[in-house]
């Protein structure tokens, strides 16, 4: 039997079939959950909006118009709850995982590639570098924090960070390259060099 598309799981959802949703949560949770554990830095609460994304989802099914994947839909709404849940918090937590190899994608240069991390030397501060990351990212801007959590974390194209986001691709690349620029300060700051080269 051929793989349904997204599109084919969401059209037979909206004919009431249940277990084609059922489907589509399973292919996709894993990536929700991911982003919102990154943007919330909390697990609980990323288990929270991975469960009210989809229920959200379904219950909006019928207002699907299929102008985006429906896992770019998915993003935008967990997105927004996280967003949401962000911005209820009294207090802001400092929790989660800091110990993630994908945040390595944040210090890559994009001249080189390359990490200081990549050095076998450099394995030792890989905890004290990712805390320190972790906090230089909870200092962005709200925009610039989801939009490098959701192009250079969890690694989507730009195009499909401007889908979720609601914003032009060139707005996209600017955020990535200022929240890159603004974690160099700071990390630099507090004596790490992202650059690898000693200076």
């Amino acid at each position: 039997m051929q793989k349904l598309s997204d599109r084919d799981l969401v059209d037979r959802a909206k004919g009431g079939d249940t277990s084609a949703f059922g489907l589509l949560v399973r292919r996709h949770q894993t990536r929700i959950f991911r982003l919102a554990v990154h943007l919330l830095r909390d697990r609980a609460e990323a288990e929270d909006v991975t469960q009210e994304t989809f229920i959200r989802a379904y219950r909006a099914l019928e207002r699907f118009d299929g102008r985006s994947e429906p896992y770019t839909w998915f993003y935008r709404i967990a997105v927004n709850l996280s967003l949401n849940m962000i911005r209820s918090r009294k207090t802001q937590r400092v929790a989660g995982d800091t110990d993630d190899p994908r945040l390595d994608a944040i210090i890559h240069s994009s001249r080189g590639g390359t990490s200081p991390l990549d050095d076998p030397g450099g394995q030792a501060g890989r905890r004290q570098m990712y805390e320190a990351l972790c906090a230089g990212i909870d200092e962005l801007s709200e925009t610039l924090r989801t939009t490098l959590i959701v192009v250079c974390i969890d690694g989507r194209s730009h195009e499909e960070a401007a889908q979720v986001l609601g914003a032009p691709e060139g707005t996209i690349a600017w955020r990535v390259h200022e929240a890159r620029r603004k974690l160099k300060q700071f990390m630099e700051a507090r004596g790490f060099d992202l650059e690898g080269d000693g200076t």
